[in-house]
């Protein structure tokens, strides 16, 4: 794809969650969710590949019934209420349907069935856009209108959390990992936006630093299966490293970064009387974290077959970018110290 055509369409996805934010009108942020879709769909079908076709129409069908769903139920809402403001959403009929197209939007469970399929369809690039940057516009159009359904937001939350670990145990397609992953961190923020959006929009933000690098270094050392992650000791000793503690960071244990949202969202359930789900959620996590040991492992423990009898690896110097997959990687190990400073800043 030109370069041209490529910057035009990042930045058409910049101004589509740009208009969805600042909005404060169903239709603005219908029409800011629409420029999303639109924008990151030929991004989608840049390979020219089949999978990559069937991956975006799959996407495009799914965000189609969604925004229809969405803009339905809000002019329902103006119908019944008299107000096109995402503030006074009241009724609970366009309510519901209001969260089901936001949740199918963001891939929460039961809705998550195109996820895995649409991310092992399109390439690590992509994904990561679609994984971190797409999440964004529903997610605070969900924050917005969260206190209207909060059983049902908690049934979302923990179903998510659920499915997304026990759907990336059986998995070897590392997109269609990420893809469980970015289920079940989702139900984790969709658990506790209604008793503190502050703390699940954190817990994104925290999100999308820990995956970025993931998609990143899968994407520097060219592998999409488990297997081949053996292969990145021979040429990038370095990311091999610390790869493995960017995933037990996306996996929530201590002292990484990822052990911070989680911590404070088990506490937040504790405080709100909610003692099952917050066992229920941290018993799912172990499952996430299984799938995360089992790609360290992988990594790390493993050599992959060769049949070279050289002493010495032969590198050549990469012509990649790495100093965003720097950024993010340290970004994603180091800030568990600073959780005080990132409450006193987000948690006000």
């Amino acid at each position: 794809m030109n370069p041209r055509t490529t910057y035009l369409f990042i930045m058409s996805l910049g101004l589509g969650t740009t208009i969805t934010l600042a909005s404060s009108h169903w239709l603005l942020a219908w029409v800011g969710l629409e420029m999303n879709t639109l924008a990151i769909i030929p991004l989608m079908a840049q390979q020219h590949h089949p999978r990559a076709t069937e991956a975006t129409t799959k996407y495009f069908i799914t965000q189609a019934t969604a925004a229809a769903m969405l803009l339905f139920a809000a002019t329902i809402n103006t119908w019944l209420t008299g107000q096109w403001l995402i503030t006074q959403t009241m009724h609970p009929i366009p309510n519901f349907m209001i969260t089901t197209a936001l949740a199918m939007k963001l891939g929460l469970a039961p809705m998550h069935v195109w996820l895995p399929e649409v991310l092992q369809g399109i390439n690590l690039t992509t994904g990561m856009l679609l994984s971190t940057w797409q999440k964004l516009a529903p997610f605070i159009l969900l924050t917005q209108v969260q206190q209207s359904n909060p059983h049902l937001l908690t049934g979302l939350g923990l179903l998510s959390v659920l499915v997304g670990g026990w759907g990336g145990l059986n998995q070897t397609q590392l997109r269609k990992v990420l893809a469980y992953s970015s289920i079940a961190h989702l139900g984790w923020m969709t658990m506790v936006i209604q008793f503190s959006p502050q703390t699940a929009l954190m817990t994104l933000m925290i999100y999308i630093m820990l995956t970025s690098p993931i998609f990143l270094t899968l994407n520097l050392i060219k592998s999409t299966t488990t297997n081949a992650l053996a292969t990145s000791w021979a040429t990038t000793p370095a990311v091999t490293i610390l790869t493995p503690l960017t995933l037990l960071s996306l996996g929530g244990l201590p002292p990484l970064t990822g052990f911070t949202p989680k911590w404070l969202i088990i506490q937040e359930l504790t405080k709100q009387s909610l003692p099952t789900t917050a066992t229920m959620a941290a018993m799912a996590a172990l499952m996430s974290l299984y799938f995360y040991l089992r790609m360290t492992y992988s990594m790390t423990m493993t050599i992959s077959p060769n049949n070279t009898t050289a002493t010495t690896i032969w590198r050549l110097k990469t012509k990649n970018t790495t100093l965003p997959l720097s950024i993010a990687t340290t970004l994603a190990i180091t800030l568990l110290p600073a959780t005080p400073t990132i409450m006193a800043l987000t948690l006000v």
